[in-house]
């Protein structure tokens, strides 16, 4: 017999698929749209993801460590996988084992593959990153012609592609992301055969926002699973064809219970019954991503109405108010993200509350529950 949690992530593999289709719409129809499936796919499961995009037609993945492209590979994925966040030089024969495709941004890590790639007697091409305006990885433009000669006099090894990565691009009204990109441009407009090369720098902030960033290939991330880099900006904008978000989560109610005017609830008592209040107690908690900002002003819904948190969220345990809705009864479905009834409540409301973002909430909830998939 199997055990299953109070709480349950699911995961729509139809609205993976959609948000793909969508997005491959909006790229030229010669570039490649390449998924970002890192971080166990933003919470939503990497391989199950991979797996629903490559039904719709992808061919090129994205992850951040050596060790989810090994794992990526492992599942039977035959594709290209793009290793971005850099390796530990003494796995640098992972890179041939599985045929993975490195993106390098430093001497060392090219020098190891060349040393590999000696011992393997095998080649391997390798894609550049250039920090076009980000300050985060990549090298520096300047730098970008000792690299590329750098690379062409070492045998077994090629350069297969150059990046950089947007950080504005969403912000539609910016003039960075423009200028960026005529910055990354310009600057492999001076490689030797750059016409060979696959360039790409587009983000899901590019996508959406910036169709003429789509160089030859585009890196789709957080819009894959639903939800615009500009949160709810980017959902008016979408009108008619938007994104479908993935994921939902939910749990039941466990206990009922009525507690009278002045009652503290929760560790430290910061919420104050201020009439006798019905509380539902919700078998949820920071351990399963329900982040303690939520405390006194999340919400979740219960037979189709929004129930408002109260008192600090626990580890295992959070409590809402259900004064105001009838008939809450233990077993009752809550829903923390996704729909009830003619009610929604989603990752952006959620991560406005935390001040945060939509990718941190998806990766929280998805992260730290049981989860399952349907079409």
């Amino acid at each position: 017999m199997s055990v299953s949690s109070f709480n349950q992530v699911t995961v729509s593999s139809e609205a993976l698929q959609h948000n793909y289709c969508l997005l491959r719409s909006r790229t030229a129809p010669t570039g490649r749209l390449l998924a970002m499936v890192k971080a166990d796919a933003y919470g939503h499961g990497m391989v199950e993801a991979a797996r629903s995009f490559r039904g719709a037609g992808c061919r090129d993945f994205g992850v951040a460590e050596l060790l989810e492209g090994v794992r990526l590979r492992k599942s039977g994925i035959e594709d290209n996988i793009y290793i971005f966040l850099g390796f530990d030089h003494a796995n640098s024969e992972l890179f041939f084992k599985y045929n993975l495709i490195p993106v390098v941004f430093d001497m060392a890590s090219i020098q190891a593959l060349a040393k590999e790639s000696s011992r393997q007697n095998k080649a391997i091409g390798i894609h550049l990153k250039v920090d076009c305006g980000m300050s985060r990885l990549g090298i520096l433009p300047e730098e970008v012609e000792k690299y590329v000669q750098a690379i062409d006099s070492m045998e077994g090894v090629s350069l297969a592609g150059i990046c950089s990565h947007f950080p504005r691009a969403d912000e539609p009204e910016s003039s960075h992301t423009v200028e960026q990109n005529e910055k990354f441009i310009k600057l492999t407009e001076k490689i030797p055969l750059a016409s060979t090369l696959i360039k790409h720098t587009a983000n899901s902030g590019g996508i959406l926002y910036f169709p003429e960033s789509g160089c030859d290939m585009v890196r789709a991330g957080i819009s894959l699973y639903g939800y615009y880099p500009d949160g709810q900006d980017g959902v008016a904008r979408g009108k008619k064809k938007t994104l479908q978000p993935a994921m939902s989560f939910t749990t039941k109610v466990l206990q009922i219970k009525t507690i009278p005017e002045g009652a503290g609830v929760s560790y430290g008592h910061t919420y104050t019954s201020s009439r006798q209040t019905r509380l539902a107690v919700l078998p949820v908690g920071y351990e399963d991503g329900m982040s303690r900002a939520l405390s006194n002003c999340g919400e979740v819904l219960i037979r189709g109405k929004r129930a408002p948190v109260c008192g600090r969220i626990c580890m295992n345990l959070t409590m809402v108010d259900v004064t105001e809705i009838e008939n809450v009864l233990p077993g009752d479905e809550v829903v923390i993200l996704g729909s009830q009834g003619q009610n929604t409540i989603t990752a952006d409301t959620i991560a406005e509350k935390m001040n945060s973002i939509s990718y941190e909430v998806l990766c929280q909830f998805g992260n730290n529950n049981q989860r399952k998939y349907h079409t």
